[in-house]
């Protein structure tokens, strides 16, 4: 096992090392924002909302028309960092161990840090916390991120949870407090990042998903949420709730807008940037959302929100700014998704992808520079749902130029349900509102076929393809190893952070030694037994009422791989822990 460690150690590094930049290499930032939606813009037709930064970014660049992202966060992160369909990534789901992606998945920081460029991840990586899953140990060389899926979960540090203001992020893999609004504190590393990297001479490659607007919602921009609060929202709101209903989802997309602005804000800080430092014409700037809206907001003649196949649900916009290439106002209707980010940017960097790596999308730069290409049309498959593995026709969709075939969510988890698949030509009815499932079962079956050919390709691009990666403990790039619930494997992924969920985490013990092991947990009332577990060894530990911490100071652990669990019980009543410190002495 020590030897894999080495191995995968020596990858890491010869991935890594520089080599000398090619001429002309422009500095690519690609920004994402978190929830917000295909229709929360100005320049999408939205009527309220207050966009003008990206509102000019949009007249300034070239765009794909018809853009598609995952129903939810983690899928659409794996996609748009390998370039491949998340199911052959690992990644199922977002949360209970169903976010971490596979260590051995080649990302686009990995090729063009190889390729000379400096890397940097500012925001949301949401693929692994711990080593070897993190954003460092994927090919960035500058990383200040939050931990899980967002703040205020439970992969919050102590001292930080739910944090927008003053959060405390990690630098590098280290836990840092931090003065500001998040979204502020993510622009200003990257500018930081990229007025660094003009010394050297480097082009950087910037990564910078914001957490915005994801909940929570307590802690947003108070001058930008009192200017929403007082506006009348109905027609962003695509919804016919009232009374209560409706002063509650009032104030959520007041507070949600204003996180959308604050973002805005600071693309506009990031161009002027750019034109200061003469950087502007010669950097690519690539925005989109990475699902649809966190609520039943504006989304245009669609329908669907976040979590759903439809239409509302999996589009994007898709901006490419790059003045010395693009041209302004330039479009391309042909179909594309997260897929295609990877070998577009690598592409516009001038790098060739490794010649052993299988990559699902194809580089969107001809399109967008309005060259004549031949571009067969082409299926786009989406899937995401909760639960531990795929399941056939749950919540996918099948997408061509013209035609679309979908379902939703439908009760049972285990087997699929064909017979209600729909279909629509999007050409005609972009709203989804005409199913020609009955009357064209021809297009119907051609598109299933193409699906169900997908679904067992993605499957088996490796043997054991969806079982979750292993956390690392024991080794020299992280200790101690922090164990969240978001990344622990639970009996059902619906009580996945319940107060008394009981979960464990799958492990891989690198070195064998003696450990020490610290677990978290909310007091009780009563005194409680913790019960710990892990690789074979059985301990107990009396808890009394109003503890919220208790270290076993000598596990002894043998190396290979291991699962922990930990426990609190008293009477009939389990629960499991908050985290777990896991430290090799």
């Amino acid at each position: 096992m020590r030897l894999q460690l080495l191995a995968l150690t020596a990858s890491v590094l010869l991935v890594s090392c520089q080599s000398e930049p090619a001429p002309g290499q422009p500095n690519i930032v690609i920004i994402m924002t978190d929830d917000q939606g295909v229709g929360d813009f100005g320049f999408a037709g939205n009527p309220v909302i207050q966009t003008p930064e990206l509102d000019k970014m949009a007249s300034r660049s070239a765009r794909m028309e018809r853009f598609y992202v995952s129903p939810v966060c983690a899928p659409t992160r794996a996609s748009l960092t390998t370039g491949r369909y998340n199911y052959r990534t690992r990644i199922v789901d977002t949360f209970v161990g169903r976010a971490l992606m596979e260590p051995e998945e080649t990302t686009v920081a990995e090729v063009l840090a190889g390729a000379g460029y400096a890397t940097g991840i500012f925001g949301k990586w949401h693929l692994g916390d711990n080593y070897p899953l993190r954003p460092q140990d994927q090919g960035f060389q500058e990383v200040l991120i939050h931990r899980g899926g967002g703040i205020g979960q439970p992969s919050d540090p102590p001292g930080g949870e739910g944090q927008y203001t003053d959060p405390i992020l990690f630098h590098n893999g280290v836990e840092k407090p931090m003065k500001g609004y998040m979204t502020d504190i993510y622009f200003d590393s990257a500018i930081k990042f990229l007025e660094a990297q003009q010394t050297t001479g480097k082009p950087a490659f910037i990564y910078l998903p914001t957490n915005a607007p994801h909940g929570p919602y307590h802690d947003v921009p108070k001058d930008l949420y009192q200017m929403y609060s007082k506006m009348d929202l109905r027609q962003t709101l695509a919804s016919d709730l009232d009374g209560e209903q409706l002063e509650a989802l009032h104030d959520r997309t007041a507070r949600t807008l204003a996180m959308i602005t604050n973002v805005d804000q600071n693309i506009g800080r990031l161009f002027a940037h750019l034109e200061r430092s003469g950087a502007h014409d010669d950097t690519l700037v690539i925005f989109l959302v990475d699902n649809g809206p966190n609520g039943p907001r504006y989304v245009g003649n669609l329908r669907g929100q976040k979590a759903e196949t439809l239409e509302g649900g999996i589009r994007s916009p898709f901006l490419a700014h790059w003045p010395a290439r693009l041209s302004a106002g330039h479009t391309s209707d042909r179909i594309a998704a997260h897929i295609d980010i990877m070998p577009t940017v690598l592409e516009a960097a001038g790098v060739k992808k490794p010649t052993d790596l299988r990559i699902d999308g194809r580089s969107l730069l001809p399109l967008l520079e309005g060259k004549q290409v031949d571009w067969s049309d082409r299926t786009i498959f989406i899937q995401s749902h909760r639960g531990n593995v795929p399941r056939a026709y749950r919540n996918f969709a099948a997408v061509t130029q013209d035609w679309k075939i979908r379902q939703g969510r439908f009760p049972g988890d285990d087997q699929g349900n064909p017979s209600g698949i729909e279909l629509y030509h999007l050409g005609d009815d972009p709203g989804e509102k005409n199913n020609l499932a009955a009357e064209r079962p021809e297009m119907l079956a051609q598109l299933r076929e193409a699906y169900d050919a997908w679904f067992r390709d993605v499957g088996s691009t490796r043997p054991d393809n969806y079982a979750p990666p292993s956390i690392h403990v024991g080794t020299p790039y992280e200790n101690p190893v922090v164990l969240t619930r978001q990344d622990w494997r639970t009996q059902s992924a619906d009580q996945g952070w319940a107060p008394n969920a009981v979960g464990n985490w799958m492990l891989h013990v690198a070195d064998a030694g003696r450990y020490e092991i610290r677990c978290t947990f909310t007091q009780s009332d009563v005194t409680e037994t913790l019960e710990l577990g892990v690789a074979g060894v059985e301990q107990k530990a009396r808890v009394d009422a109003g503890t919220t911490e208790h270290t076993f100071r000598a596990t002894e652990l043998i190396a290979g791989d291991a699962t922990l669990d930990a426990v609190l019980t008293a009477g009939g009543n389990v629960r499991g822990v908050h985290q777990v410190y896991v430290s090799k002495h």
